[in-house]
């Protein structure tokens, strides 16, 4: 089962800042918008995706990105790409449908997942991210974030949305 606590624990550890608010459970962009309130920084979308020979993604881009999987899968020379099964996202990154998010990569210690981040998540303010459960958001720098992943093992591949 996800546990934020862990995620901030291990935050602490690194010395990374972070700050985290409570809400209703949100399920996608627009439940979002709708429920967060006024939090300041980048907000985004999360696509777990895989292809045919079982590769998997984590994509992060601003929330408002056009993303076009078709284009995707050419850029990243993945072919054709699906969003990855309940099942899978769950196995591979430790969270249930609704609360992917870059924080997810602390489950993946065999770097199963490539993590592809759209270059608007580094200008501006901080990111706001679920801390693996979808009823919290985590403001973070990026350049904290950046730290994280690195901590992780996790080297992202940057991309300029919309493809």
């Amino acid at each position: 089962m996800p546990n934020p606590q862990f995620l901030f624990d291990r935050l602490d550890a690194l010395g990374l800042a972070h700050r985290t608010v409570e809400h209703t459970p949100v399920f996608t962009v627009e439940q979002a918008k709708e429920h967060r309130g006024v939090l300041p920084g980048h907000h985004i979308k999360n696509l777990f995706l895989r292809n045919k020979k079982e590769a998997m993604w984590l994509v992060v881009a601003l929330e408002d990105r056009a993303i076009d999987l078709r284009r995707l899968g050419e850029v990243l020379g993945a072919g054709r790409l699906s969003f990855g099964s309940p099942e899978r996202l769950r196995r591979h990154l430790g969270v249930e449908p609704g609360s992917v998010t870059p924080f997810a990569v602390i489950n993946d210690p065999e770097h199963q997942v490539t993590l592809v981040l759209d270059r608007g998540l580094a200008e501006g303010g901080p990111v706001n991210a679920h801390p693996l459960v979808n009823t919290m958001t985590t403001a973070i720098s990026f350049a904290d974030l950046a730290r994280f992943f690195e901590s992780t093992g996790h080297r992202p591949q940057w991309l300029d949305f919309p493809l």
